[in-house]
């Protein structure tokens, strides 16, 4: 077995400084029917939420509120079977597997 170095004080520092950022890593799941307003979806991904949406209707109808400027942002969305996936800026999406 090969030895690493693993500066642990590092690790306690990073912790205790909350991260990269002060927000809280969350993974958010939820209907896109549009009951929700889009303001909604777009703040709960401007606090670093990932969201996990199940698509009623037409995707594209349901979507346009928030996905434009969630995409200018830096964020990243995908259609995967029968849910929307949302992600935050600096959060990608790796797709390679479904080729």
């Amino acid at each position: 077995m090969s030895e690493f170095d693993l500066d642990l004080g590092a690790v306690e520092d990073r912790m205790a400084e909350g991260g990269a950022d002060d927000r809280d890593t969350r993974v958010v799941l939820g209907v896109l029917d549009g009951s929700t307003p889009d303001g909604e979806w777009v703040e709960a991904v401007e606090d670093g939420a990932v969201l996990v949406l199940a698509v009623e209707g037409d995707l594209n109808s349901l979507a346009a509120g928030f996905a434009r400027e969630i995409r200018d942002a830096g964020g990243e969305l995908i259609h995967f079977r029968h849910f929307l996936i949302v992600t935050p800026p600096g959060v990608g999406i790796d797709a390679g597997r479904l080729d």
